[in-house]
């Protein structure tokens, strides 16, 4: 890859090893504060919100990158100041056969289209769920949950984000990416 084009990209761009920052451009460095030289060889587990976000959401890539190769989603990282923000991120990794030990991973600040509200990592996918237009049944069928369990989720998502019902609660869902 050209080191031009890689440290100057108007998106912030890593390159990982098992889920390790090899090097980063600017962009990336700027996005999470500080220089490219402070990522050199830092586990991505020091930018996640929590080490369960950290290994649930490897687990998910996993098995995806593992079926096509690539993987992305849009998640809560974490600044190095701890300030916590939306992020677009998309990963193609370069061993197929072991996707995580070589890739190249995209990130984006989407935080101005979306205010970051704490949410449990169960309530997240609820809404991600929900914003699909599964129904409180259906949710509970993927997570192995009860509809009743599913249903107090919404009413604190309801509550959390100032909705007065589903459908309320689904707009401003879908105004900001899941």
């Amino acid at each position: 890859m050209n080191d031009v084009a890689f440290h100057h990209a108007p998106i912030g761009l890593a390159e990982l090893e098992n889920r390790v920052i090899r090097r980063c451009n600017v962009e990336f460095a700027t996005m999470f504060g500080g220089a490219p030289e402070d990522y050199q060889n830092l586990p991505l587990l020091n930018l996640y919100p929590s080490l369960a976000d950290f290994e649930r959401i490897g687990q998910r890539g996993l098995q995806a990158m593992r079926e096509t190769g690539e993987y992305h989603d849009e998640r809560v990282m974490r600044r190095r100041n701890g300030e916590l923000f939306w992020c677009r991120v998309r990963g193609k990794s370069l061993t197929p056969d072991d996707p995580f030990r070589h890739g190249i991973w995209s990130f984006a600040d989407i935080s101005e289209d979306r205010p970051v509200i704490e949410l449990t990592p169960r309530e997240r996918e609820v809404a991600i769920r929900t914003c699909h237009g599964l129904s409180a049944k259906e949710i509970g069928a993927e997570l192995g949950l009860s509809y009743r369990t599913v249903e107090a989720h919404r009413a604190r998502l309801l509550q959390k984000f100032g909705a007065r019902k589903l459908p309320e609660l689904v707009a401003k869902l879908s105004g900001m990416p899941l």
